[in-house]
Formats: structure tokens, C-alpha cells, sequence
């Protein structure tokens, strides 16, 4: 399991870059809609930045690792929603969260190793 985390570590922090600067985009583009254009094209503008880091992760890794690796959005979504926007954070929400880490960490670690290709 070790190894296969090592195989995948760069793309899966890749993928996690990628879901934040997706997550904090489409929050500017929440807010851009009471404060102006100008946070919908920075919104944009990251959101275009998380899917690069994405097509750049898919060099390292497999994509049954890495793509669910960006359910990692889910838990960005409602930590940021809490922080910043002052949403509840309730006891369904904290089950969720332990609920995607646990599959997040299960799948990292998921690829067979000794496998021919």
C-alpha cells in the first residue's frame, strides 16, 4: 500500500491543489454575484488553474487513484462555507467528511503492485 501511495504522491497532491483552487473559484464566483466582476474572472481564472493542475497530475498516477481523490472538494466546500460564509456545520456534515477521508485513504493506497502491464 506503501508503494503504491509513493507511485501516486505527486499526482495526488496535485489533485488536491487542483480542488482547492476549484473550491475557492467557484466561492469567488458566489461572491462576485453581491461584489462585482472583477472576483467572478479571479474565480475564473482559479477554477481554469485547478484544471490545469489536473491534466498535469494525470502524469503521475493512475486515474482510478487519482480522480476520486478530487472528492476532496466536498470537504474544501464545507470548511470554506463554514469559515467564510458562515454556513452550519452539522453532525451529518462531520460524518461525510470522516466518510470521504476514509475512502480518500483506502484509494490512495488502492493500486496492486506486481502487476504486469
Amino acid at each position: 500500500m506503501l508503494e503504491s501511495f509513493q507511485k501516486n504522491k505527486k499526482g495526488i497532491l496535485l489533485m488536491l491543489c487542483s480542488a482547492f483552487c476549484a473550491c475557492v473559484g467557484q466561492l469567488l464566483w458566489k461572491m462576485s454575484a453581491q461584489q462585482g466582476i472583477y472576483l467572478a474572472l479571479a474565480g475564473f481564472f482559479l477554477y481554469g488553474l485547478g484544471a490545469l493542475f489536473m491534466l498535469i497530475a494525470y502524469r503521475y498516477g493512475s486515474l482510478s487513484v487519482l480522480q476520486p481523490m478530487q472528492s476532496v472538494s466536498y470537504i474544501f466546500s464545507i470548511i470554506i462555507g463554514f469559515v467564510i460564509l458562515n454556513e452550519p456545520f452539522r453532525l451529518l456534515k462531520v460524518i461525510g467528511v470522516f466518510i470521504i477521508m476514509t475512502g480518500m485513504l483506502f484509494i490512495g493506497g488502492g493500486d496492486q503492485t506486481g502487476r504486469e502491464k
